[in-house]
């Protein structure tokens, strides 16, 4: 398999990890990039970009990266709650005042990062269309009417999340969560991660694939797939089905919750920027500010009954927990994507991490496990 890349000699079991996992894990292109200290220490990928062409995965190489984009969009509320332009625990709407209708009115954007909003799904049903125009859907959410008190009790809010977070951080900015991102951060210092991927950049895109024998999503009635295919309008996984995540209308589209493209390099470059700074450039997001994102908000059985694995939330990402997604400690912060990939910070170990791959495997994917043990040894 074709590989290229370098790793500092201190981060070599992560080296070592990311080549057990091609040999044996069924990779066909993935990238891993480590920075510490804000200072690039991994940077490999291997494997092919597009089966179909054998075009081999490089250095610029892109890829859907799912549910990762909810930590740009964090990274984004925070920054401007740190700068004093947002109030995540005043009413949302403050800044959206057509929210406040249906018992919304005081939900926070806090509630929101949490997943306690009670607004994991949509009732109306919209055409992809109307989701790639967004304000179809901000007038959606307006109309909804929580399935629980807001902040009872928690359930993943898939693409509501981005929409709705991204509408506050649009009523707040003037500009849509995608823009707001490169404006913020994303041009200055070069990450190659976007949630809206320009036309320029689709020729470095990744083809992705699904592993065999995955199971398939239940009824289309259920919360679950309500939740990821946005009431059917999107394809989950069905990446080459009409609207699936290897279409490009899709992928240039601002789908804030679960859109986001980006190469590793790019990824972990997000989360070393909001934790340690790069390339001299002071960092982000504060220690106060963070600590405020790890506290806990959210964990164990969710209102629709499904089952404590493991997972805990803060204010946008997932926080560390080892039997659901170990990372350094308990100043470790991140997010994972339906393909496999994950990326995260932790501002105690200096650390920014992303793991993406063009391999769908499904449940019980350990391939960013490995390699984040194998960065945890390294620290250690």
């Amino acid at each position: 398999m074709e590989h290229g890349g370098w790793a500092d000699e201190r981060f070599g079991a992560v080296a070592d990890a990311f080549a057990r996992n091609l040999a044996e894990h069924g990779e066909h292109g993935a990238a891993v990039t480590v920075f510490a200290g804000g200072r690039e220490v991994v940077n490999l990928w291997a494997g092919t970009a597009d089966e179909r062409t054998g075009r081999p995965w490089d250095q610029d190489t892109v890829v859907p990266v799912f549910s990762c984009a909810k930590g740009i969009v964090s990274v984004c509320a925070h920054l401007l709650a740190q700068e004093g332009r947002l109030d995540l625990d005043a009413p949302v709407a403050r800044y959206w005042p057509e929210f406040a209708r249906g018992g919304k009115e005081k939900i926070t954007t806090r509630m929101v990062l949490g997943h306690r909003a009670g607004l994991p799904v949509l009732d109306r049903v919209l055409s992809f269309a109307e989701i790639t125009a967004w304000t179809p859907v901000v007038r959606a959410i307006e109309e909804q009417e929580p399935l629980w008190e807001p902040g009872a009790a928690h359930e993943y809010h898939g693409h509501v999340f981005g929409f709705l977070v991204g509408e506050v951080i649009r009523r707040v900015t003037g500009l849509t969560p995608g823009a707001y991102f490169r404006e913020a951060a994303g041009d200055r210092l070069g990450l190659r991660a976007w949630i809206g991927l320009p036309d320029e950049r689709t020729g470095d895109l990744a083809r992705l694939t699904e592993a065999p024998g995955r199971p398939p999503m239940p009824g289309p009635e259920t919360l679950i797939t309500r939740m990821v295919t946005m009431n059917g309008a999107l394809a989950f996984p069905g990446l080459d089905e009409p609207h699936g995540w290897n279409d490009l209308a899709l992928l240039r589209a601002e789908l804030p919750g679960a859109g986001a493209v980006a190469s590793a390099h790019g990824l972990a470059g997000v989360y070393a920027a909001a934790v340690t700074g790069l390339g001299g450039s002071p960092r982000l997001l504060t220690p106060g500010t963070l600590t405020g994102a790890l506290a806990e908000l959210s964990s164990g059985p969710s209102w629709s009954g499904f089952p404590d694995v493991g997972a805990r939330w803060g204010s946008g990402f997932l926080l560390d927990a080892p039997r659901f997604r170990p990372m350094l400690g308990p100043r470790s912060l991140g997010n994972d994507g339906a393909g496999g990939q994950f990326s995260f910070g932790d501002d105690e170990h200096g650390v920014g991490f992303a793991y993406v791959t063009n391999h769908m495997i499904g449940h019980g994917d350990g391939r960013a496990s490995h390699l984040v043990t194998a960065l945890r040894e390294c620290l250690t």
